[in-house]
């Protein structure tokens, strides 16, 4: 897909699932981009991976010589046909990757799959308002403010909000999907 120096961008796979439910687990247990709160096991990480993968969805890895560092996916932004054409994304680092340009990376990569997909909106649900390197790399990807709600989750003892971002794919709303 992608190189830059020594880091390569590319198709997940499923020797892949450890290293992401390492880098997920110490989102969860140590910070707010994820809401939940008990870090899920490798079993069940492989479980949600498996399941998007098979569905058609896009789930990347970013890997240096140190494997790993972060990846980023893809999935249905709400389960309703409906909203079928519209996904909602995830990118997450490594601590020891966070600041080298590896989140918009990740994120644009992702969007050049999406879009390629024939996927119409990405989504991007950001938790808590303080996530400012979170919120600034989406929206130089094209992503614009279209919402917060207040106070909609408790975590680390204090209440959290959720940042709203949305981005057109390919042709956007300007003409209806094609069949899937």
């Amino acid at each position: 897909m992608s190189e830059q120096a020594n880091l390569i961008l590319r198709p997940s796979n499923e020797g892949d699932v450890a290293a992401i439910a390492a880098i997920y687990a110490g989102h969860v247990r140590n910070g707010t981009a994820s809401f939940e709160t008990e870090a899920p096991d490798v079993a069940e990480m492989r479980r949600r991976w498996a399941e998007l993968v098979g569905r058609g969805y896009p789930y990347l890895v970013a890997e240096d010589g140190a494997g790993v560092v972060g990846y980023a996916y893809a999935g249905p932004y709400r389960t309703r046909p409906a909203y079928r054409e519209t996904l909602e994304d995830s990118v997450y680092l490594r601590p020891d990757a966070t600041g080298r340009g590896l989140g918009r990376l990740l994120l644009e990569a992702l969007i050049g799959e999406a879009d390629a997909r024939g996927f119409r909106q990405m989504v991007a649900v950001v938790g808590d308002s303080g996530n400012v390197a979170s919120i600034r790399v989406h929206e130089r990807a094209g992503f614009r403010l279209v919402g917060v709600l207040r106070s909609v989750g408790y975590k680390h003892g204090r209440w959290l909000d959720t940042v709203l971002l949305q981005r057109a794919l390919g042709a956007g709303d300007t003409s209806p999907p094609a069949e899937r």
